[in-house]
């Protein structure tokens, strides 16, 4: 891609040089701890689903009665999969369900084992993980398969359109109106504090907060549904849910499982938004991110909600930087750039002299930093009044900004944000707004070209200059001090605070798990 924003490419060279210096010493303390949530999503892998529907509490996932039992009787240091596979050797169980029954009754005692005990226990835990590894490739493939025979959108940027109405049943109406109606991917938001539960709830739910639960379920009637209107409209229509909160590796896991095909998945939202501790979220981050790479599912980062709480303009290069340290994390995770939807928004304060200027100046900042990765855009929130003519008249600006910078999703925007949950008539106005803009100005980009010497391009440099020295002091502090000093969004969370922080486990010497094994070498 020609630059058009004069930018120095040694200062490029620098600021991701940095980003990689910045994110060493986390990937280094993500490889030496696992995470309650990690252990529970390799169990997934290996096949272990179902919930003790007995307890007094209410239902259990297996995994997290496996999982705190075998931490309770041997910890975790050496993985779950280990004494996992020991017990049911030892206890001839013919299924992972059966050993997890019987752990509930208190007739299994976990315990890690040495010598051939242990090469036999290694030996059936490939096994049973392989076969998770192998349905995400078969789902891979057959995502291919899908998009070759029935087609992508024929148009960029995608359309990116929510449904939340906390009833699986009632997204899926909403959802395939929506692919009628041009939209080209369909984002479940999940339930109200979903993301705050430290388990994943099981089966199909009707009965979320201005959400809809996230469960393996779930997501199968969803991917059912868009297969079937896929082949009506004439294009492969993409589902989106989220990988962040407490048990964000099972989400990854369980969204390979079911062929989800994008999935919310930034380094630091879970820590500055959800105040989830931030080792435990760098740890289950990394491994999910392994998960997605292994299933070609595309993320979507976060850093869209910085400008919701800080200024999109004094605070415009902490976006840059977020997007820097995501690559980094990204790439080392095993994701190429095709894969890493980087996020940023259209949140300046109307209000502001020139404010579409300096919006296309960070758009198109972010599209020839990272020319390869497919952009996601987000629409303005922050400052929409409940005025919906205005609104759709900033929505209209927001569009027009996209196709101009290339970005590669758009999700809609609507008038009635800050107002109401859209109506299906909502999302139809909105619809035909982007449609407008895209057709009428989809190629106005070949004619566009902002002046070297200009606002845009001058602004532009500025933003990355202002990057690449917080990058040089978040290399000499070091990025968790930088979190814990509200560097991003003006949210402080120190290291050793926030949720969660119980369910990280520093690794033996003798750990095992199969499923980073597989993921790092490529094999199954």
């Amino acid at each position: 891609m020609t630059s058009t924003l004069g930018l120095d490419p040694e200062v490029t060279r620098k600021a991701r040089e940095l980003a990689a210096r910045a994110a060493e010493p986390v990937i280094d303390l993500a490889t030496a701890h696992t995470t309650v949530a990690v252990e529970r999503a390799s169990l997934r892998l290996a096949g272990m689903v179902g919930a003790d529907t007995t307890h007094r509490a209410g239902d259990v996932p297996w995994v997290n009665r496996v999982v705190d039992t075998v931490q309770e009787h041997c910890g975790l240091a050496q993985g779950v999969l280990l004494p996992v596979s020991h017990a049911m050797r030892e206890g001839s169980y013919t299924d992972l369900t059966e050993l997890a029954e019987a752990t509930a009754a208190g007739q299994v005692r976990y315990s890690i084992p040495s010598g051939n005990a242990r090469r036999g226990a290694v030996s059936l835990s490939r096994k049973l993980v392989r076969a998770g590894i192998r349905r995400l490739d078969r789902n891979r493939a057959e995502r291919d398969r899908m998009i070759r025979k029935i087609g992508d959108p024929p148009q960029r940027p995608w359309v990116y359109l929510i449904v939340a109405t906390g009833d699986i049943d009632e997204d899926v109406v909403q959802a395939t109106n929506a692919a009628r109606a041009g939209a080209d991917i369909i984002a479940v938001i999940r339930s109200t504090g979903q993301s705050l539960l430290d388990y994943v709830p099981e089966g199909a739910t009707h009965h979320g907060f201005a959400g809809t639960f996230a469960t393996q379920e779930n997501f199968r009637i969803m991917r059912a549904a868009l297969d079937e209107v896929s082949k009506e409209v004439g294009r492969y229509i993409r589902l989106t849910n989220y990988a962040s909160g407490l048990c964000m590796p099972e989400m990854a896991v369980l969204a390979g499982l079911e062929r989800l095909d994008m999935m919310l998945n930034d380094c630091m939202y879970g820590i500055l938004f959800r105040d989830i501790n931030p080792i435990r979220t760098f740890v289950d981050q990394r491994f999910s991110r392994q998960v997605h790479a292994r299933a070609g599912i595309l993320i979507n980062t976060g850093e869209d909600n910085y400008l919701t709480t800080a200024d999109a303009v004094d605070e415009a290069h902490t976006v840059t930087v977020s997007q820097l340290l995501n690559e980094r994390f990204a790439h080392e995770a095993g994701l190429p750039d095709e894969l890493l939807g980087l996020g940023h928004a259209f949140e300046i304060n109307p209000a502001i002299p020139d404010s579409f200027r300096l919006e296309l100046a960070h758009a198109l900042l972010a599209r020839e930093l990272f020319p390869d990765a497919p952009l996601k855009w987000m629409p303005p929130t922050k400052h929409m009044t409940g005025d919906i003519f205005q609104g759709y008249l900033l929505d209209g600006f927001f569009n027009l900004a996209g196709v101009l910078s290339e970005q590669s999703i758009l999700l809609v925007g609507m008038m009635t944000e800050a107002v109401v949950t859209p109506w299906l008539s909502d999302r139809d106005l909105a619809l035909t707004n982007v449609h407008y803009v895209r057709n009428a100005a989809g190629n106005l980009r070949e004619d566009f070209r902002p002046a070297p010497d200009g606002f845009i391009a001058k602004r532009a440099q500025q933003v990355l200059g202002e990057a690449v020295d917080l990058l040089g002091r978040i290399t000499e502090d070091g990025l968790l001090d930088a979190i814990g000093n509200g560097t991003f969004g003006l949210m402080k969370r120190p290291a050793d605070g926030g949720k969660g922080a119980g369910g990280v486990v520093a690794k033996d010497d003798g750990y095992h798990n199969p499923a980073i094994d597989f993921f790092e070498s490529g094999a199954a």
